[in-house]
């Protein structure tokens, strides 16, 4: 295989790889919101113990991307060299990905909480339930959680971790994106108008703001553009 062709199969794999770390991004996105928009039953008159199940089904779904996700960013920043065509893309996903983690280990930390406040390992555990007044269930929201596709053909067979040992993962990966990719968080800065988050799209999902990686130096405004 000639030099340039070579380079072509390069660019094209890396594109891919990009392209299919975008979509597990946005998969991660939907399944981390199920699990908190689930969590929220937690404690009320619609905690049980299908709820604690969907909860930790919807959790192991979560792990399996992250870990895929987590090592394939790395690979790309790490072998990626400075000015090349994705990298910025890449920075950008890690950037959110970062967030991503820290968001889904607050919600890990509030249902750790919540299961030891009401454990319901018996049946008089259901009288410390707090009646909302709201009927229904979250069979539809886990429903929901468990249709997300990951962008691989096949999600690798990770074990997932307890509740417990789950946080205490995720702060190891973050120790490690830190100590071994150098994106300075400050070089970041949005690429959207203002409080685009959060907003229906036609389909029902949601969209998030997106943010690009701003040359060195460049300093962040709190004015919207």
């Amino acid at each position: 295989m000639s030099r340039w062709r070579q380079s072509v199969v390069e660019i094209q794999t890396r594109k891919r790889q990009v392209n299919e770390c975008e979509r597990a991004q946005a998969a991660l996105s939907k399944v981390t919101a199920c699990f908190q928009q689930m969590a929220t039953s937690l404690g009320s008159n619609m905690d049980g113990s299908f709820l604690r199940e969907e909860l930790e089904e919807t959790r192991t779904v979560a792990h399996k991307i992250c870990s895929g996700l987590h090592r394939r960013l790395l690979s790309l920043l790490i072998e990626m060299e400075q000015g090349q065509e994705d990298k910025e893309q890449v920075e950008r996903l890690w950037v959110i990905f970062l967030s991503s983690l820290e968001n889904f280990q607050q919600d890990l930390k509030k249902v750790k909480v919540l299961q030891e406040i009401f454990p319901l390992t018996q049946r008089k555990d259901r009288q410390a339930l707090v009646n909302t007044g709201y009927v229904g269930g979250t069979s539809e929201v886990a429903a929901r959680a468990a249709m997300v596709q990951t962008p691989w053909l096949s999600v690798e067979e990770t074990a997932s971790p307890d509740l417990k040992n789950h946080i205490v993962e995720i702060d190891v990966l973050l120790e490690e994106m830190f100590q071994r990719v150098n994106v300075p968080l400050w070089s970041v800065e949005p690429t959207q108008p203002s409080w685009l988050e959060g907003v229906s799209t036609q389909d029902g999902d949601l969209t998030h703001g997106s943010i690009r990686v701003a040359s060195s130096g460049t300093q962040l405004s709190n004015k919207p553009k």
